[in-house]
């Protein structure tokens, strides 16, 4: 008997088709129980990417705080230093900008860390790589359930965690905002997708918790702000239906994306960091720039070499952008053309390739921010979207069973070995700022900044330098350093100033003073420039000049701890002694771990006979500088004014035994 025909019922719903790439209609890849991947091998998996991390980063461990920005974020950032529920509090509001950012949950890690630990860089180390292996964790997570294939999150999730474009965010411990948000962001669109497939009462729930998240990622970083279209992206790979529901249950999402994106205007504004740092660029400039950048970064994920922290702006020549910018526009124009013609028909493909442009769209210098056209950084949470393609292609060819499935996952795990060992030997470069300015310069000879950091870098050893050795030496490099920053960009006031600094403390106050009116003359860092002077006329015994001079750079930067603390010194040696130690007192307040003003407020204590006061404070100074013989001697000073003639006796053989030789021979008379 013949079988008669089936005939579909028009009248039944039936399911949306598999989406492409995804093998989600079997289990983690594998037909059966005994595949090769199953879901109980995920921990597993997880366990193996962290590990692998783990052993790739841990000479990250053992690295210092560097001159680039940690400065801002760390060691000398007030509000990580007041160790109160108040300081706690006054970190979320909307003044606690640090260097023109606003991101309060990143800076309570550093207050948390600070109260703990002091400034042993190793606890900040540990922890940014313990939110790094956290945020591979969400990526991982994010591409298994958006694929439902682990071996798809395994490959996105080692190359995440391994490739050497990550080590700035990771290694370099201002850069800990990039983890924490991307954390964040990366959960909420995990707990989107719950909300959207879920039909049940926990709906409601996966709704409010992506919310919460989104916020959490913005008061972490607020480049965060793309998440509401990227989770259009999500609707769009879910086969949901683009309509006036899809739209209104992102309303609170975007409203808290233009509320912190006011807020990121209103901070960069603030500290002036819209704008370059060595030329202006028109709009179409900007455009071949932006597409410049863009192309170097999709280079750089296939192959990361010359990595550097400064990627400086081009300079134009006889006043116009180089032609060769203006490929990129055409070839991004043919990378988007070749994606529509082979990718169109693939979802998860434009879903991969647009969160990487999404992501990285306000990172592009459209809208300028600083002098760097591109930095390692910015790739953090974007590159996820393209590791997610490459995991998912491979998880599809295996599923496949295609000729060569087995031969692209071998190569994704190799690259991922490689990657690893890039970015151990990356770590390296990050040790401490010589290491770091040295890669840089190696990388771009022409960079001003990088000459001028690590000058900095070396006035810093100058002025704590314990032998005239050292400090000659030191010095010697810091000057040279600044004079090659100054001879490629010649309006850079930063070293023109610390040129002057230089001069100022070997001695040659006339030169100084030549150099700071020359940083004047620029109409940049005037503060730094009229504080300069104010030392300048202090030293010349030019006190009519000097306070004028000083309330300048008071007037023009309020948070000025240097600026506070040498005008506490120059109204100490005019006889306001009160005044001074007001002065002494907010340089102190501005920031806790300066040595000198505890030393000069001490000297002013000393005087007033305040001993127990001035104790306290040469205390402080010795804990700040432990290997310093003077404040042992002070403290010494102190004890003896107040007849504690023993604990007098011990301080002046700390003294001695920290290389303090200019003992008073009457004073110890005193105390035998």
């Amino acid at each position: 008997m013949a079988k008669k025909q089936q005939i579909p019922n028009k009248n039944k719903t039936t399911a949306p088709s598999a989406k492409p790439i995804a093998p989600e209609q079997k289990a983690d890849g594998a037909s059966g129980s005994n595949g090769l991947l199953t879901t109980y091998a995920q921990p597993l998996m997880l366990a193996a990417i962290v590990l692998l991390t783990y052993l790739f980063y841990r000479g990250s461990l053992d690295n210092k705080f560097t001159n680039w920005d940690d400065l801002g974020y760390v060691l000398t950032n007030p509000l990580i230093k007041n160790s109160t529920t108040e300081g706690l509090k006054h970190l979320f509001s909307i003044d606690a900008l640090v260097m023109g950012n606003y991101h309060p949950l990143t800076i309570v890690t550093y207050w948390y860390e600070y109260g703990k630990h002091g400034l042993e860089p190793e606890y900040y180390h540990i922890h940014s790589l313990l939110f790094h292996m956290l945020c591979t964790a969400t990526v991982f997570w994010f591409t298994k359930v958006l694929t439902r294939s682990s071996l798809a999150a395994l490959i996105t999730g080692l190359l995440f965690a391994l490739h050497p474009m990550r080590v700035e965010s990771v290694t370099w411990i201002a850069g800990r905002k990039d983890l924490m948000y991307g954390m964040f962001y990366m959960l909420a669109c995990t707990t989107y997708l719950f909300y959207i497939r879920n039909q049940a009462g926990k709906r409601l729930i996966w709704y409010i918790a992506t919310i919460l998240l989104f916020a959490l990622s913005l008061f972490c970083k607020s480049v965060g702000v793309t998440l509401p279209v990227v989770l259009f992206l999500l609707d769009f790979y879910e086969q949901r239906k683009l309509n006036l529901t899809l739209v209104l249950e992102k309303l609170p999402l975007f409203a808290l994306s233009v509320i912190f994106g006011l807020i990121s205007i209103y901070a960069q504004k603030d500290v002036g960091a819209l704008g370059t740092l060595d030329v202006k660029f028109n709009t179409l400039e900007r455009v071949a720039l932006g597409c410049y950048a863009l192309c170097m970064y999709l280079w750089k994920l296939l192959a990361p070499v010359n990595l550097t922290n400064f990627y400086p702006y081009p300079m134009k020549v006889d006043g116009a952008l180089p032609g060769i910018y203006f490929v990129y526009p055409v070839l991004v124009a043919g990378l988007l053309f070749m994606l529509w013609k082979f990718g169109r028909k693939q979802r998860l493909i434009l879903v991969g390739v647009a969160f990487f442009v999404i992501n990285l769209l306000l990172l592009l210098q459209f809208l300028p921010v600083g002098g760097a056209i591109m930095s390692d950084r910015y790739t953090y949470i974007p590159y996820a979207g393209l590791f997610l393609v490459i995991g998912a292609l491979a998880a599809k060819m295996y599923e496949e069973k295609k000729p060569l499935a087995n031969v692209v996952i071998g190569a994704c795990v190799v690259a991922s070995m490689i990657f690893g060992y890039m970015t151990n030997e990356r770590n390296k470069e990050w040790y401490d700022s010589i290491s770091l300015w040295n890669s840089a310069i190696e990388r771009n000879p022409e960079s001003p900044i990088a000459y001028f950091y690590l000058g900095q870098d070396y006035y810093t050893r100058f002025e704590s330098a314990m032998t005239q050795q050292d400090r000659q030496r030191y010095g010697d490099s810091a000057y040279y350093y600044f004079v090659k920053s100054v001879e490629r960009k010649p309006d850079y006031t930063s070293p023109i100033i610390c040129i002057g600094e230089y001069q100022r403390s070997t001695g040659q106050i006339d030169a100084a003073k030549t150099t700071y009116l020359q940083a004047l003359s620029i109409k940049n860092d005037l503060e730094s420039a009229y504080l300069g002077l104010g030392v300048v006329y202090s030293i010349k015994q030019q006190f009519d000049s000097a306070g004028p001079a000083f309330r300048k750079a008071l007037t023009l930067k309020s948070y000025f701890p240097e600026g506070h603390a040498n005008y506490a010194n120059f109204l100490d040696i005019t006889g306001k002694t009160d005044s001074a130690l007001l002065e002494y007192a907010t340089a102190i307040k501005q920031n806790p771990d300066a040595y000198i003003p505890y030393m000069n407020r001490g000297q002013i204590y000393l005087r007033i006979n305040k001993p127990d006061m001035a104790l306290a404070d040469y205390t402080r100074a010795s804990a700040l500088k432990p290997e310093f013989g003077d404040p042992y001697y002070m403290q010494a000073r102190c004890l003896g004014k107040m007849n504690r003639k023993t604990e007098a006796l011990r301080m002046v053989d700390e003294a001695k035994k920290h290389g303090f030789t200019q003992i008073d021979p009457a004073f110890l008379q005193t105390l035998n």
